[in-house]
């Protein structure tokens, strides 16, 4: 199969990276929106591989977690009106995340419901990545109780931070969002520190998966398209903010930082993961 230049690639992958929509790394690269697609596709399927290979026995001590929302094609609303018509992986789509409180390692992520299925899956896998006993804090959603304790069962200090937001004191508007009016601590499981109860890292995480994938952007017409998509450009910004990023309060990575790796990745680092995905795949 013709490839592109290795510079090409590159600059496609930083690109989607930075929070450029597909269209705009189209024009800006100079290739058409099919190469575009399938540069995103065999580099999502690679990263997520090496995503599963690599994030492995992570030495953690307070891990936090949390979901992010977004849809593919149309909004939750729309999508139950074509009631039996509708399209299948279509709607409201959230992303779990779970980062390393210290190393801000993205330790695991999962793309579905916002249901206890959903739930179950992310902390099973959570769980199965790291190698003792860790401090979790999760926010008030019900899902995780059981989610937790299927996963870790008594190995865990667990506790919940649950807000509760309301509108804004001067009314409400259109597009603002909720403040948050108060923060309750509520220990679930275990002994938990209580002075690391938080989900602010978690959440200024998600805050940057947000900045840096175009199809994230609220109030745009940049939304996802194809589930699959979407799945795999959040496993390629996985690899890019695990690897290749470097944060500027550690000032290495979090792969870096976390143990997992001891150098830094580049863009053409992650290519070559994409090649040797790609190769293995053939020789299968």
């Amino acid at each position: 199969m013709n490839r592109l230049p290795i510079s090409k690639r590159v600059q496609i992958l930083s690109l989607l990276c930075e929070g450029s929509s597909m269209r705009s790394v189209s024009r800006l690269v100079d290739v058409s929106i099919n190469t575009v697609t399938r540069e995103l596709v065999l580099a999502g399927q690679a990263c997520a591989d090496f995503h599963d290979r690599t994030v492995r026995n992570v030495q953690s001590k307070r891990v936090r977690c949390d979901e992010i929302w977004s849809f593919v094609e149309m909004k939750e609303a729309r999508a139950r009106q074509k009631k039996h018509e509708r399209p299948e992986r279509v709607g409201d789509t959230w992303t779990w995340t779970g980062i390393d409180a210290d190393s801000k390692l993205l330790i695991s992520w999962f793309i579905g419901s916002r249901g206890a299925d959903a739930a179950n899956t992310f902390m099973r896998d959570v769980a199965s990545r790291l190698v003792n006993r860790v401090q979790l804090t999760t926010d008030g959603h019900r899902a995780y109780l059981d989610a937790v304790e299927a996963a870790f069962g008594g190995d865990i200090d667990y506790a919940m931070l649950v807000k509760m937001y309301g509108t804004p004191p001067e009314g409400e508007r259109r597009y603002t969002p909720p403040v948050c009016l108060s923060a309750e601590s509520r220990i679930v499981h275990g002994n938990p520190d209580r002075d690391h109860i938080n989900t602010s890292y978690v959440e200024r995480a998600n805050l940057t998966m947000r900045m840096h994938m175009r199809r994230f952007t609220r109030l745009t017409n940049a939304f996802s398209k194809k589930f699959e998509n979407h799945c795999h450009m959040v496993a390629l910004y996985a690899a890019w903010y695990n690897f290749v990023r470097i944060h500027k309060t550690l000032r290495v990575t979090p792969a870096m930082e976390s143990g997992v790796v001891d150098h830094l990745f580049s863009f053409e680092d992650l290519a070559g993961i994409v090649d040797e995905w790609e190769a293995n795949r053939e020789n299968e």
